[in-house]
């Protein structure tokens, strides 16, 4: 029986020509909740833990009482701010306002660290921008075909794609690969902790209920993140960025260069964007990864490079994280499938209104969807003005604040960003020992990123991995289902190019045999640094051995994965301790400044999760708040001077709950 195709189409007829629907969305109502919503969702964005997903529930009462056509509108441009407010965070803190951000901190906190942080959010500006009308033009123009596509993936190629993006780390490990696959693997384990979404049974808890709902994203996020800036900042006198000599406005025709400069980056990324975000449950993080590490293949030899501040990976990042805006409203709409989590949300206040999604929504309520494409373009145009104007303004509150009041803000906003999830103290707690790990990890050569790409992956990879391996026993052909499709085969190619990028250069060298090849010699470090190298990768294996232990009491579903997992940390655990010993060469990053300051930090934060409840959150908040002014603060200060900073620091806590917890309606401790 051949499968009905979709076919969504324009309406054509005199009746309802399609200037009809531009001067729907054009209408001041619209107008204006486009205008507001982008400019609330770029706020709350911006402010780590607060997802496009919780941007748009928050925001959803709102949109009960209007028509359909204006609830997509406002959703859809609350949406598409909250993607692009998270660049804030990360080009101004190294951290991502929202996981799409994740990449954006690889080059735009360098270039906020060098002063160009104004020129940095210009940039991705601009990016998101034309990423969002590329997504919104597919949407009106694609939507169809990208849906046929879609249906397409079945489990094994969600996994083969979990499987690609991994495979991202051998683009973003530019220290040290192999640690990179290790933190890849604890992220994958960390991802398991918790119910089995293949067997509903019970891993990794060891006995705790805290462990029972798994490790949360994005609390996750936030404290690998977050955290160890918060660390490294109070550790040492100097300013968290450098304030710039004069004021210099937008620059918006130094970003405007750029981006002519990058005009095929910026391009092929929306065209990554769009398509990722048109596969339920892939996401902006996903889009970003896979648009940055294509970006850094084709511009290796850029004058900067990717990682130190090359404006190209902010353009890539932005461009298509903002393009799965469009992207996942195409299987929301024409399907009825959510691409994206804050697609699940507008979906439900869709049914809410008694609107049914699906292929026949283009044909019979043509006036609701092509009214909110066209809003979600005007949105996205809106965005450039609104952007900029609340980009200049984030610049300059963050470079200018004194580092005494920065420290508390930010650590006040992980922690309402982490219970705000789930309504749960024990994330809070969870988040702070990430971050911790985090923290000590990154001094080793373990960055953040590889180990949130396994986080983000793993529930995806796990599922496709189990359905395809239960389908592949029942029909008894293994290996056929995992490579006899065409698709995956795509897929793993893609996969098996993106492991070997970095180790092109040796390849090349070796099979040119190039005289003149240029190679970098490193003396071998000290006896004891190679003892803490060989101590880290020793908990590490303490951790896949944990791991398979602790797998052997599960059901054959709950297990294969974790094990598997495992297995290949163990593997590559020996690798690493290997060529330790082999070439003596080391990846670290020294300890710079006070230890105490860095260890009142966590241990300030960590205490106040356990007085919420008796003292109450503001109280606490407050307490907080003066306990890590004193902490941040080097330099000395007159009386007038210490009272007017803790004032300051008590006014923005006290200030801020009232923001989230009455106007806002954000759940707080």
């Amino acid at each position: 029986m051949k499968r009905p195709t979709l076919s969504p189409t324009p309406p054509d007829s005199p009746t309802t020509p399609m200037l009809d629907f531009v001067m729907g969305a054009l209408s001041p109502l619209n107008l204006v909740l486009a205008l507001v919503g982008v400019a609330a969702g770029t706020i709350i964005g911006s402010i780590p833990g607060l997802t496009a997903t919780m941007a748009v529930a928050v925001l959803v009462p709102l949109t009960f009482t209007m028509t359909p056509d204006s609830a997509l509108i406002l959703m859809g441009a609350i949406y598409t701010g909250a993607i692009y407010g998270g660049a804030y965070a990360a080009i101004l803190l190294n951290t991502p306002g929202t996981p799409s951000a994740i990449a954006t901190t690889f080059d735009g906190y360098p270039m906020a660290k060098r002063g160009d942080g104004d020129l940095a959010v210009s940039v991705a500006c601009l990016a998101s921008v034309i990423g969002g009308l590329v997504g919104a033009l597919a949407l009106l123009l694609l939507a169809p075909q990208l849906a046929e596509a879609a249906l397409a993936f079945g489990p094994v190629e969600y996994f083969w794609l979990a499987v690609f993006g991994l495979s991202l780390i051998a683009a973003l490990s530019t220290g040290d690969f192999l640690k990179g696959m290790i933190g890849a693997c604890f992220g994958l384990l960390i991802a398991m902790i918790g119910i089995s979404e293949t067997s509903a049974e019970v891993r990794f808890t060891f006995g705790t209920n805290t462990l029972l709902g798994g490790v949360e994203t994005v609390s996750a996020l936030i404290g690998l993140y977050c955290i160890p800036v918060l660390i490294d900042l109070v550790a040492k006198p100097d300013r968290h960025l450098k304030p710039p000599e004069q004021t210099r406005g937008f620059r918006l025709i130094e970003a405007s260069r750029i981006m002519l400069t990058n005009k095929f980056n910026v391009l092929r990324s929306a065209v990554i964007g769009t398509m990722v975000g048109a596969l339920p449950g892939a996401g902006g993080s996903i889009a970003g990864l896979v648009a940055y590490s294509e970006a850094r293949r084709s511009g290796s030899k850029a004058k900067d490079k990717y990682g130190e501040g090359n404006p190209g990976g902010i353009i890539a990042t932005e461009s298509a994280n903002n393009a799965t805006v469009g992207g996942g409203f195409i299987p929301t709409l024409v399907l009825g499938i959510p691409g994206t989590p804050p697609d699940a949300v507008i979906l439900g206040a869709l049914l809410v209104q008694g609107v049914r999604t699906g292929p026949s929504l283009f044909s019979e309520g043509a006036d609701i969807v092509y009214t909110f494409i066209f809003g979600l373009l005007l949105a996205t145009i809106l965005m450039l003005p609104v952007g900029l104007m609340i980009g200049r303004f984030a610049y300059g509150t963050i470079v200018r604040a004194p580092k005494a009041a920065l420290v508390p803000a930010v650590a006040f906003m992980t922690v309402i960003g982490t219970f705000a999830i789930r309504n749960s103290i024990s994330d809070i707690a969870i988040m702070i020992v990430l971050g911790i790990i985090g923290w000590a990890a990154g001094k080793r050569g373990f960055s953040a990123s590889p180990i949130v790409l396994g986080l983000i992956l793993g529930r995806i990879a796990e599922q496709g991995f189990v359905q395809s391996w239960t389908i592949g026993a029942a029909i008894g052909d293994l290996w056929g289902q995992f490579f006899g499709r065409p698709l995956s085969m795509v897929i793993i190619g893609f996969t098996l190019l993106s492991f070997l990028y970095p180790f092109w250069p040796q390849i090349k060298r070796t099979v040119m045999r190039s005289p003149r090849a240029q190679v970098v010699h490193r003396d071998p470090v000290s006896r004891s640094a190679r003892l803490r190298d060989l101590v880290t990768l020793a908990i590490f294996g303490g951790v896949a051995l944990v791991g398979l232990n602790q797998s052997a009491d599960l059901n054959r579903e709950a297990a294969v994965f974790p094990e598997t997992i495992a297995m290949a940390m163990l593997v590559l655990v020996g690798v690493a301790i290997l060529r330790l010993f082999l070439t003596r060469q080391v990846t670290e990053v020294a300890v710079d400044g006070s230890w105490l300051r860095m260890a009142a930090l966590p241990l300030a934060m960590m205490a106040a999760t356990f007085l919420f409840q008796r003292f109450g959150f503001a109280v606490t908040a407050v307490m907080l708040g003066l306990a890590l002014t004193l902490v941040a603060q080097h330099d000395r200060y007159s009386v007038k001077g210490w009272t007017v900073l803790l004032a300051s620091v008590v006014g923005i806590t006290l200030g801020c709950i009232v923001l989230f917890g009455r106007v806002l309606s954000v759940p707080l401790p």
